[in-house]
């Protein structure tokens, strides 16, 4: 359950959000302090898997071949084949243009070579290679997490923001996927919170409020 205080906050986020003829997404705005973020490994780059999930669609793409491929068609947005990838590879465009507007993808373990060598100068930089599927693994479970999953970066930048809802959710809801996150920072920062200078959440266009 989340932090009363972090409730509070999205809740004058939510309240103080001029009414749009959409629905907004809900933002975290986190600034980092005391950190050498020219150091790789102090940077932060995390899938994590949200409470109630992130209120808005989430677009995911398999690549895979067989029986995998044909169990994922039923959960994924796209399946594409060894052939598809291939020929994406001779696409700059179509390549870049999936890369934009997919969120996740997923991949057969067989299949990474070669999604390094077709796609690897498109969805690397973009953070976005392919999450390997071991012959063990389930890939409809693993879509159904991706689908809850937001992926945090902060790259060399001392701000950097998350989706963490979307302002038709309640505020506990959205309290409880910041809580989460929060979490995970503060595990995995080398000071904890005392990497955290400030946290910020509004909507898409609302004020900015300061998470205490």
């Amino acid at each position: 359950m989340a932090d009363q205080d972090i409730e509070n906050a999205v809740s004058r986020a939510l309240d103080e959000a001029d009414p749009r003829n959409f629905t907004e997404t809900v933002d975290l705005a986190v600034n980092l302090r005391d950190l050498d973020l020219n150091d790789p490994s102090n940077r932060i780059d995390e899938s994590i898997v949200l409470p109630a999930g992130t209120g808005q669609e989430t677009s995911i793409v398999v690549f895979a071949e067989g029986e995998t491929a044909l169990r994922a068609e039923d959960v994924a947005d796209q399946v594409m084949s060894s052939d598809e990838l291939a020929e994406l590879g001779d696409d700059d465009d179509a390549a870049k243009d999936l890369a934009d507007d997919t969120d996740f993808f997923l991949a057969e373990e067989g299949l990474m070579q070669d999604i390094g060598r077709y796609l690897g100068t498109v969805l690397g930089p973009r953070g976005k290679m392919p999450d390997p599927i071991s012959p063990d693994d389930d890939v409809v479970e693993m879509v159904d997490r991706m689908r809850k999953s937001v992926q945090i970066r902060s790259g060399d930048r001392r701000t950097f923001h998350t989706r963490v809802g979307a302002e038709d959710m309640s505020a506990e809801e959205i309290g409880d996927n910041i809580d989460v996150i929060l979490r995970r920072l503060h595990a995995d920062l080398e000071k904890g919170p005392m990497n955290i200078d400030s946290v910020y959440v509004k909507t898409t266009m609302g004020p900015a409020v300061e998470v205490a």
